[in-house]
C-alpha cells in the first residue's frame, strides 16, 4: 500500500477516526525497527504535539505538518511493505490513544515533557543541543519546548 493512499484515506475520513490511521502510519515509518518503548515514545511525542494545538488540532495536522514527521516528509510514493510491522504500529497507536485519554495524571509518559525526538545517526537539528529526556533505541527525545503535560 502506498503511503499517498494512507494520506488521502486520512484526510477523507471523519477526524476522530483518521488520528489513529495518522499515528499508526508515523510509527510505522519513524520506528518500525525500533523497541516497543521507542514506538510509544514516538506516537506521545506526536500526541503531546496534539495537545498542545501548535502544529495542528488533530494527529493527522500534526504528523504531516511541513519537515516535522516522516508522513510530511516521505515521498508519498513511499510503498508500506511490511504487514506484521504495520499490525504492530497500528496496535501500538491504539493503546496510546487510549491511554492518552487518560487524565493527566494516569497517563504513562514514557519521555515526560518531550516535544522532538531525532535518530541522530541521520540527522542533527539545529535544535537538538539541549539535554536529551532519553534516549529509546536510534531515537533520542528532547523537550524544546513546553508543552502540556
Amino acid at each position: 500500500m502506498k503511503l499517498a493512499f494512507i494520506l488521502w484515506l486520512a484526510s477523507v475520513l471523519p477526524q476522530p477516526i483518521a488520528d489513529p490511521l495518522c499515528l499508526t502510519t508515523t510509527i510505522y515509518l519513524e520506528a518500525r525497527d525500533q523497541p516497543v518503548a521507542g514506538q510509544r515514545a514516538v506516537a506521545e511525542v506526536a500526541l503531546r504535539r496534539a495537545d498542545s494545538g501548535l502544529w495542528g488540532n488533530s494527529v493527522c495536522a500534526v504528523v504531516t505538518a511541513h519537515k516535522q514527521f516522516a508522513p510530511g516528509i516521505v515521498d508519498p510514493r513511499m510503498r508500506l511493505k511490511n504487514p506484521i510491522a504495520w499490525a504492530k504500529s497500528a496496535r501500538i497507536a491504539f493503546a496510546m490513544q487510549a491511554d492518552w485519554a487518560l487524565p493527566v495524571g494516569q497517563r504513562i509518559e514514557r519521555v515526560p515533557g518531550a516535544s522532538h525526538f531525532v535518530a541522530l545517526d541521520k540527522a542533527s537539528p539545529a535544535w537538538a543541543t539541549d539535554t536529551p529526556v532519553a534516549t529509546i533505541g536510534d531515537h533520542t527525545f528532547y523537550r524544546i519546548q513546553r508543552l502540556a503535560p
